[in-house]
Protein backbone atom coordinates (compact mmCIF):
# COMPACT_ATOMS: atom_id res chain seq x y z
CA UNK A 1 0.00 0.00 0.00
CA UNK A 2 2.77 1.95 0.04
CA UNK A 3 2.04 3.06 -3.74
CA UNK A 4 -1.15 4.23 -2.49
CA UNK A 5 -0.05 6.58 0.10
CA UNK A 6 1.76 8.43 -1.80
CA UNK A 7 -0.49 9.16 -4.78
CA UNK A 8 -2.36 12.31 -4.25
CA UNK A 9 -5.25 13.07 -1.80
CA UNK A 10 -7.77 13.39 -4.85
CA UNK A 11 -6.93 9.75 -6.37
CA UNK A 12 -7.86 8.50 -2.73
CA UNK A 13 -10.93 10.19 -2.99
CA UNK A 14 -12.33 9.02 -6.12
CA UNK A 15 -10.74 5.18 -5.71
CA UNK A 16 -13.36 5.39 -2.20
CA UNK A 17 -16.43 6.99 -4.74
CA UNK A 18 -15.44 4.19 -6.87
CA UNK A 19 -15.63 1.25 -4.91
CA UNK A 20 -18.80 3.17 -3.55
CA UNK A 21 -20.41 3.49 -6.92
CA UNK A 22 -19.09 -0.16 -8.10
CA UNK A 23 -21.18 -1.89 -5.32
CA UNK A 24 -24.21 0.41 -5.90
CA UNK A 25 -24.09 -0.87 -9.48
CA UNK A 26 -23.47 -4.53 -8.40
CA UNK A 27 -26.40 -4.38 -6.21
CA UNK A 28 -28.45 -3.32 -8.83
CA UNK A 29 -27.42 -5.19 -11.91
CA UNK A 30 -29.22 -8.37 -10.14
CA UNK A 31 -32.51 -6.49 -10.04
CA UNK A 32 -32.88 -4.47 -13.43
CA UNK A 33 -34.11 -8.51 -15.42
CA UNK A 34 -36.69 -9.12 -12.59
CA UNK A 35 -38.58 -5.77 -11.70
CA UNK A 36 -38.34 -5.11 -15.67
CA UNK A 37 -39.81 -8.35 -15.81
CA UNK A 38 -42.66 -7.91 -13.30
CA UNK A 39 -44.61 -5.36 -15.87
CA UNK A 40 -44.94 -7.96 -18.22
CA UNK A 41 -42.50 -7.76 -21.06
CA UNK A 42 -40.43 -10.06 -22.99
CA UNK A 43 -36.52 -10.77 -23.32
CA UNK A 44 -36.49 -8.06 -25.75
CA UNK A 45 -37.97 -5.52 -23.83
CA UNK A 46 -35.85 -6.37 -20.33
CA UNK A 47 -32.62 -6.21 -22.91
CA UNK A 48 -33.76 -2.54 -24.03
CA UNK A 49 -33.53 -1.65 -20.18
CA UNK A 50 -29.98 -2.49 -19.94
CA UNK A 51 -28.66 -1.01 -23.20
CA UNK A 52 -30.87 2.56 -22.53
CA UNK A 53 -28.25 2.87 -19.85
CA UNK A 54 -25.11 1.73 -22.72
CA UNK A 55 -26.20 3.94 -25.13
CA UNK A 56 -26.89 6.88 -23.33
CA UNK A 57 -23.58 6.61 -22.05
CA UNK A 58 -21.98 6.83 -25.12
CA UNK A 59 -23.78 9.37 -26.94
CA UNK A 60 -23.46 11.81 -23.91
CA UNK A 61 -19.65 11.40 -23.53
CA UNK A 62 -18.41 13.83 -25.67
CA UNK A 63 -21.36 16.59 -24.56
CA UNK A 64 -19.68 15.53 -20.69
CA UNK A 65 -16.24 16.24 -21.72
CA UNK A 66 -17.37 19.47 -23.26
CA UNK A 67 -18.86 20.28 -19.71
CA UNK A 68 -15.48 19.37 -17.75
CA UNK A 69 -13.36 21.92 -20.56
CA UNK A 70 -16.48 24.32 -19.51
CA UNK A 71 -17.45 24.11 -15.69
CA UNK A 72 -14.63 21.92 -14.05
CA UNK A 73 -14.26 18.05 -13.08
CA UNK A 74 -15.73 19.17 -9.62
CA UNK A 75 -19.05 20.92 -10.60
CA UNK A 76 -19.18 17.97 -13.49
CA UNK A 77 -19.02 15.06 -11.11
CA UNK A 78 -21.22 16.49 -8.40
CA UNK A 79 -24.02 16.95 -11.90
CA UNK A 80 -23.23 13.48 -12.33
CA UNK A 81 -23.66 11.76 -8.83
CA UNK A 82 -26.62 13.82 -8.38
CA UNK A 83 -28.14 12.62 -11.44
CA UNK A 84 -27.18 9.31 -10.74
CA UNK A 85 -28.64 9.30 -7.18
CA UNK A 86 -31.91 10.49 -7.85
CA UNK A 87 -32.64 9.12 -11.46
CA UNK A 88 -32.02 5.75 -9.48
CA UNK A 89 -34.57 6.29 -7.16
CA UNK A 90 -37.13 7.91 -9.65
CA UNK A 91 -36.27 4.06 -11.33
CA UNK A 92 -37.13 2.18 -8.26
CA UNK A 93 -40.22 3.78 -8.81
CA UNK A 94 -41.17 3.12 -11.52
CA UNK A 95 -44.99 1.95 -11.90
CA UNK A 96 -44.67 0.99 -15.64
CA UNK A 97 -41.90 -0.08 -18.33
CA UNK A 98 -41.64 3.16 -20.51
CA UNK A 99 -40.77 5.19 -17.07
CA UNK A 100 -38.21 2.52 -15.95
CA UNK A 101 -36.56 2.75 -19.68
CA UNK A 102 -36.59 6.63 -19.19
CA UNK A 103 -34.94 6.65 -15.93
CA UNK A 104 -32.65 3.74 -16.55
CA UNK A 105 -31.32 5.98 -19.59
CA UNK A 106 -31.05 9.16 -17.64
CA UNK A 107 -28.88 6.90 -15.12
CA UNK A 108 -26.59 6.14 -17.96
CA UNK A 109 -26.19 10.47 -18.93
CA UNK A 110 -25.12 10.72 -15.26
CA UNK A 111 -22.89 7.74 -15.35
CA UNK A 112 -21.17 9.20 -18.45
CA UNK A 113 -20.70 12.60 -16.71
CA UNK A 114 -18.92 10.91 -13.44
CA UNK A 115 -16.83 8.81 -15.57
CA UNK A 116 -15.35 11.32 -17.66
CA UNK A 117 -15.11 14.34 -14.62
CA UNK A 118 -13.54 11.44 -12.56
CA UNK A 119 -10.69 10.39 -14.63
CA UNK A 120 -10.22 13.62 -16.04
CA UNK A 121 -9.84 14.51 -12.59
CA UNK A 122 -7.57 12.05 -11.79
CA UNK A 123 -5.15 12.20 -14.66
CA UNK A 124 -4.38 15.93 -13.96
CA UNK A 125 -3.62 15.65 -10.93
CA UNK A 126 -1.56 12.58 -10.72
CA UNK A 127 2.18 13.79 -12.45
CA UNK A 128 3.11 11.20 -14.92
CA UNK A 129 5.05 9.82 -12.99
CA UNK A 130 2.30 8.06 -11.29
CA UNK A 131 -0.33 8.13 -13.33
CA UNK A 132 -0.63 4.32 -14.36
CA UNK A 133 -0.80 3.60 -10.09
CA UNK A 134 -3.35 5.96 -9.80
CA UNK A 135 -5.46 4.79 -12.91
CA UNK A 136 -4.61 1.26 -11.26
CA UNK A 137 -5.81 2.07 -7.82
CA UNK A 138 -8.55 3.70 -9.10
CA UNK A 139 -10.24 0.71 -11.59
CA UNK A 140 -9.10 -1.76 -8.80
CA UNK A 141 -11.46 0.04 -6.84
CA UNK A 142 -14.30 -0.09 -9.79
CA UNK A 143 -13.49 -3.78 -10.07
CA UNK A 144 -13.25 -4.92 -6.50
CA UNK A 145 -16.61 -3.02 -5.77
CA UNK A 146 -18.17 -4.95 -8.99
CA UNK A 147 -17.37 -8.54 -7.54
CA UNK A 148 -18.86 -7.13 -4.25
CA UNK A 149 -22.28 -5.70 -5.02
CA UNK A 150 -23.42 -8.62 -6.94
CA UNK A 151 -23.78 -10.97 -3.97
CA UNK A 152 -25.83 -8.02 -1.83
CA UNK A 153 -27.94 -7.30 -4.08
CA UNK A 154 -29.14 -10.67 -4.30
CA UNK A 155 -29.74 -10.59 -0.68
CA UNK A 156 -31.90 -7.52 -1.19
CA UNK A 157 -33.78 -8.93 -4.15
CA UNK A 158 -34.93 -10.98 -2.05
CA UNK A 159 -36.83 -8.31 0.01
CA UNK A 160 -38.02 -6.65 -2.62
CA UNK A 161 -36.79 -5.95 -6.44
CA UNK A 162 -37.33 -2.20 -5.75
CA UNK A 163 -34.82 -1.86 -3.21
CA UNK A 164 -31.20 -2.34 -4.96
CA UNK A 165 -32.43 0.92 -6.64
CA UNK A 166 -32.85 2.78 -3.53
CA UNK A 167 -29.72 1.30 -1.86
CA UNK A 168 -28.22 2.75 -4.93
CA UNK A 169 -29.47 6.06 -5.22
CA UNK A 170 -28.64 6.64 -1.49
CA UNK A 171 -24.95 5.12 -1.65
CA UNK A 172 -24.59 7.68 -4.53
CA UNK A 173 -25.93 10.54 -3.01
CA UNK A 174 -23.83 9.92 0.05
CA UNK A 175 -20.72 9.52 -1.96
CA UNK A 176 -21.31 12.30 -4.17
CA UNK A 177 -21.67 14.66 -0.96
CA UNK A 178 -18.64 13.29 0.74
CA UNK A 179 -16.85 13.58 -3.02
CA UNK A 180 -18.13 17.23 -3.51
CA UNK A 181 -17.06 18.54 0.11
CA UNK A 182 -13.69 17.18 0.29
CA UNK A 183 -12.34 17.98 -3.20
CA UNK A 184 -13.36 21.66 -2.48
CA UNK A 185 -10.74 22.72 -1.26
CA UNK A 186 -8.52 21.42 -4.23
CA UNK A 187 -5.88 23.83 -5.57
CA UNK A 188 -5.31 24.11 -9.40
CA UNK A 189 -2.25 22.01 -10.06
CA UNK A 190 0.58 23.81 -10.63
CA UNK A 191 2.41 24.59 -14.11
CA UNK A 192 4.97 22.81 -13.56
CA UNK A 193 3.23 19.49 -13.71
CA UNK A 194 1.31 20.68 -16.54
CA UNK A 195 4.35 21.48 -18.76
CA UNK A 196 6.62 17.81 -17.57
CA UNK A 197 4.30 15.88 -16.25
CA UNK A 198 7.19 14.88 -13.87
CA UNK A 199 6.61 14.72 -9.71
CA UNK A 200 10.17 15.68 -9.56
CA UNK A 201 9.36 19.52 -10.79
CA UNK A 202 6.07 19.74 -9.07
CA UNK A 203 5.29 17.10 -6.42
CA UNK A 204 2.68 15.06 -6.19
CA UNK A 205 -0.01 17.70 -4.16
CA UNK A 206 -2.86 19.21 -6.63
CA UNK A 207 -6.47 19.57 -6.94
CA UNK A 208 -9.47 20.15 -8.63
CA UNK A 209 -11.94 23.54 -8.33
CA UNK A 210 -14.24 25.05 -10.80
CA UNK A 211 -12.29 25.56 -14.11
CA UNK A 212 -10.13 22.92 -13.31
CA UNK A 213 -10.18 21.60 -17.13
CA UNK A 214 -8.26 24.57 -18.47
CA UNK A 215 -6.53 25.92 -14.95
CA UNK A 216 -3.85 28.59 -14.99
CA UNK A 217 -4.63 29.83 -18.04
CA UNK A 218 -3.48 27.12 -20.44
CA UNK A 219 -6.37 25.55 -22.66
CA UNK A 220 -6.80 22.48 -22.70
CA UNK A 221 -5.95 20.23 -25.46
CA UNK A 222 -8.60 20.06 -28.18
CA UNK A 223 -9.96 16.45 -29.79
CA UNK A 224 -8.85 16.99 -32.92
CA UNK A 225 -5.02 17.87 -32.01
CA UNK A 226 -5.00 14.80 -29.55
CA UNK A 227 -6.05 12.74 -33.00
CA UNK A 228 -2.70 13.79 -34.45
CA UNK A 229 -0.62 12.14 -31.42
CA UNK A 230 0.19 8.47 -32.55
CA UNK A 231 -0.09 7.69 -28.74
CA UNK A 232 -3.43 8.94 -28.69
CA UNK A 233 -4.58 6.75 -31.23
CA UNK A 234 -2.84 3.64 -29.91
CA UNK A 235 -5.02 3.84 -26.85
CA UNK A 236 -7.83 4.68 -28.94
CA UNK A 237 -7.38 1.33 -30.67
CA UNK A 238 -6.34 -0.52 -27.67
CA UNK A 239 -9.37 0.68 -25.45
CA UNK A 240 -11.51 -0.32 -28.45
CA UNK A 241 -10.05 -3.88 -28.74
CA UNK A 242 -10.75 -3.84 -24.89
CA UNK A 243 -14.75 -3.42 -25.24
CA UNK A 244 -15.04 -5.59 -28.15
CA UNK A 245 -13.23 -8.52 -26.28
CA UNK A 246 -13.39 -8.06 -22.58
CA UNK A 247 -16.43 -5.79 -21.88
CA UNK A 248 -18.37 -7.80 -24.97
CA UNK A 249 -17.26 -10.72 -25.94
CA UNK A 250 -16.07 -12.17 -23.08
CA UNK A 251 -19.76 -11.56 -21.60
CA UNK A 252 -21.88 -12.84 -24.56
CA UNK A 253 -20.65 -15.10 -26.57
CA UNK A 254 -17.66 -16.78 -24.77
CA UNK A 255 -20.39 -17.97 -22.28
CA UNK A 256 -22.65 -19.60 -25.38
CA UNK A 257 -19.48 -21.17 -26.41
CA UNK A 258 -19.02 -22.76 -22.98
CA UNK A 259 -22.41 -24.07 -23.69
CA UNK A 260 -22.68 -25.07 -27.17
CA UNK A 261 -19.14 -26.08 -27.94
CA UNK A 262 -16.95 -26.98 -24.64
CA UNK A 263 -21.35 -28.66 -23.44
CA UNK A 264 -19.85 -27.59 -20.00
CA UNK A 265 -22.70 -26.40 -17.15
CA UNK A 266 -23.66 -23.37 -17.18
CA UNK A 267 -22.33 -22.45 -13.34
CA UNK A 268 -18.91 -22.32 -14.99
CA UNK A 269 -20.04 -19.45 -16.74
CA UNK A 270 -20.19 -17.36 -13.16
CA UNK A 271 -17.28 -19.08 -11.95
CA UNK A 272 -15.23 -18.09 -15.47
CA UNK A 273 -16.25 -14.29 -15.07
CA UNK A 274 -15.45 -13.97 -11.96
CA UNK A 275 -11.37 -15.51 -12.24
CA UNK A 276 -10.88 -12.87 -14.72
CA UNK A 277 -12.57 -10.30 -12.68
CA UNK A 278 -10.65 -11.31 -9.14
CA UNK A 279 -7.16 -11.74 -11.48
CA UNK A 280 -7.85 -8.18 -12.88
CA UNK A 281 -8.76 -6.11 -9.31
CA UNK A 282 -5.73 -8.03 -7.53
CA UNK A 283 -3.09 -7.13 -10.43
CA UNK A 284 -4.05 -3.29 -11.17
CA UNK A 285 -2.10 -1.72 -8.70
CA UNK A 286 0.24 -3.53 -10.28
CA UNK A 287 0.24 -3.33 -13.61
CA UNK A 288 -0.07 0.59 -12.77
CA UNK A 289 3.38 0.58 -11.02
CA UNK A 290 4.76 -1.33 -14.81
CA UNK A 291 3.02 0.85 -16.65
CA UNK A 292 4.85 3.77 -14.50
CA UNK A 293 8.15 2.10 -14.42
CA UNK A 294 8.37 0.59 -17.91
CA UNK A 295 6.74 2.68 -19.94
CA UNK A 296 2.74 3.12 -21.49
CA UNK A 297 3.93 0.89 -24.67
CA UNK A 298 5.41 -2.15 -23.01
CA UNK A 299 2.24 -2.50 -20.90
CA UNK A 300 -0.37 -1.98 -23.76
CA UNK A 301 1.56 -4.71 -26.05
CA UNK A 302 1.67 -7.01 -22.81
CA UNK A 303 -1.86 -6.81 -22.14
CA UNK A 304 -2.88 -6.52 -25.97
CA UNK A 305 -1.06 -9.51 -25.94
CA UNK A 306 -2.44 -11.66 -23.53
CA UNK A 307 -6.22 -11.09 -24.16
CA UNK A 308 -4.91 -11.98 -28.06
CA UNK A 309 -3.23 -15.33 -26.31
CA UNK A 310 -6.17 -15.96 -24.28
CA UNK A 311 -8.57 -15.70 -27.81
CA UNK A 312 -6.14 -18.60 -29.29
CA UNK A 313 -6.42 -20.50 -26.26
CA UNK A 314 -10.14 -20.84 -26.54
CA UNK A 315 -9.90 -21.71 -30.17
CA UNK A 316 -7.28 -24.14 -29.85
CA UNK A 317 -7.62 -25.80 -26.57
CA UNK A 318 -11.59 -26.39 -26.60
CA UNK A 319 -12.05 -27.65 -22.86
CA UNK A 320 -13.11 -26.42 -19.66
CA UNK A 321 -9.44 -25.86 -18.20
CA UNK A 322 -8.49 -24.12 -21.26
CA UNK A 323 -11.97 -21.80 -20.87
CA UNK A 324 -11.22 -20.66 -17.42
CA UNK A 325 -7.35 -20.46 -17.78
CA UNK A 326 -8.25 -17.88 -20.77
CA UNK A 327 -10.66 -16.04 -18.28
CA UNK A 328 -8.05 -15.27 -15.77
CA UNK A 329 -5.82 -14.20 -18.05
CA UNK A 330 -7.85 -11.70 -19.83
CA UNK A 331 -8.78 -10.18 -16.80
CA UNK A 332 -4.89 -10.38 -16.50
CA UNK A 333 -4.24 -8.68 -19.55
CA UNK A 334 -6.94 -6.41 -18.98
CA UNK A 335 -5.48 -4.92 -16.19
CA UNK A 336 -2.11 -3.79 -18.27
CA UNK A 337 -4.07 -2.32 -21.14
CA UNK A 338 -6.38 -0.12 -18.87
CA UNK A 339 -3.44 1.52 -16.69
CA UNK A 340 -1.58 1.87 -19.79
CA UNK A 341 -4.20 3.12 -22.06
CA UNK A 342 -5.56 5.98 -19.12
CA UNK A 343 -2.06 6.93 -18.49
CA UNK A 344 -1.10 7.44 -21.92
CA UNK A 345 -4.39 9.41 -22.52
CA UNK A 346 -2.91 11.60 -19.31
CA UNK A 347 0.25 11.84 -20.97
CA UNK A 348 -1.16 13.64 -24.20
CA UNK A 349 -3.45 15.72 -22.44
CA UNK A 350 -1.08 16.36 -19.45
CA UNK A 351 -4.60 16.44 -17.88
CA UNK A 352 -6.36 18.88 -19.35
CA UNK A 353 -8.82 17.70 -21.76
CA UNK A 354 -12.58 16.91 -20.97
CA UNK A 355 -13.48 15.87 -24.86
CA UNK A 356 -10.23 13.95 -24.50
CA UNK A 357 -10.80 11.81 -22.17
CA UNK A 358 -14.39 11.22 -23.12
CA UNK A 359 -13.33 10.13 -26.68
CA UNK A 360 -11.02 7.73 -25.11
CA UNK A 361 -13.78 6.38 -22.53
CA UNK A 362 -16.53 6.05 -25.72
CA UNK A 363 -13.83 4.15 -27.75
CA UNK A 364 -14.81 0.87 -25.38
CA UNK A 365 -18.30 1.54 -24.98
CA UNK A 366 -18.58 1.54 -28.66
CA UNK A 367 -16.46 -1.87 -28.67
CA UNK A 368 -18.71 -3.11 -26.03
CA UNK A 369 -21.97 -2.27 -28.17
CA UNK A 370 -20.55 -3.56 -31.72
CA UNK A 371 -18.16 -6.49 -30.90
CA UNK A 372 -21.53 -9.06 -28.96
CA UNK A 373 -23.38 -8.07 -32.23
CA UNK A 374 -21.09 -8.37 -35.05
CA UNK A 375 -19.46 -11.86 -33.33
CA UNK A 376 -22.45 -12.98 -32.19
CA UNK A 377 -23.87 -12.94 -36.07
CA UNK A 378 -20.40 -14.37 -36.89
CA UNK A 379 -21.16 -16.63 -34.50
CA UNK A 380 -24.60 -17.89 -35.92
CA UNK A 381 -23.79 -17.67 -39.30
CA UNK A 382 -20.25 -19.06 -39.69
CA UNK A 383 -18.73 -20.45 -36.00
CA UNK A 384 -17.59 -19.57 -32.80
CA UNK A 385 -13.92 -19.95 -33.72
CA UNK A 386 -14.66 -17.15 -36.66
CA UNK A 387 -16.26 -15.36 -34.36
CA UNK A 388 -13.11 -15.69 -32.11
CA UNK A 389 -11.02 -14.83 -35.28
CA UNK A 390 -12.64 -11.25 -36.02
CA UNK A 391 -12.58 -10.70 -32.17
CA UNK A 392 -8.49 -11.32 -32.25
CA UNK A 393 -8.12 -9.36 -35.53
CA UNK A 394 -9.54 -6.29 -33.98
CA UNK A 395 -7.08 -6.96 -30.89
CA UNK A 396 -4.19 -7.51 -33.17
CA UNK A 397 -4.78 -4.10 -34.79
CA UNK A 398 -4.55 -2.54 -31.45
CA UNK A 399 -1.25 -4.40 -30.58
CA UNK A 400 0.30 -3.00 -33.83
CA UNK A 401 -0.61 0.77 -32.99
CA UNK A 402 0.74 0.19 -29.56
CA UNK A 403 3.84 -1.45 -31.33
CA UNK A 404 4.18 1.23 -33.71
CA UNK A 405 3.57 4.43 -31.04
CA UNK A 406 6.20 6.45 -29.44
CA UNK A 407 7.50 5.79 -26.25
CA UNK A 408 6.82 9.15 -24.89
CA UNK A 409 4.33 11.21 -26.24
CA UNK A 410 5.09 14.06 -29.09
Amino acid sequence: MGGFRELPREVKILTAVAFTVAVGFGIQSPAIPVFAGEFGVGSAAVGAVVSAFAFMRLATGLPGGRLVNRLGERAVLTIGMALLAVTSILAGLSWNYPQLLIFRGLCGVGSALYTVSAMNMLLRVTPASHRGRATGYFQGGYYLGTVTGPALGGGLLGVSPRLPFFVYGVAVAIAGAIATVALSKAVPIIDAVARTGTASEAGTGSGAGPGAGVGNGRPGITLGRALRHRSYLAALTTNFGLGWAVFGVRVSVLPLFLLVVIKADAAWIGTGLAAGAIMQAVTLPVAGRVADQWGRRPSLLLGQGLILGCLVMVITWQTLVAYLAAFALMGLGTAFCTTGGAATVGDVTRGRGGTVVAGYQMTADLGMTVGPLVAGQLAASYSYEVAFLATGAVVLIGWIMALVMPSRPT
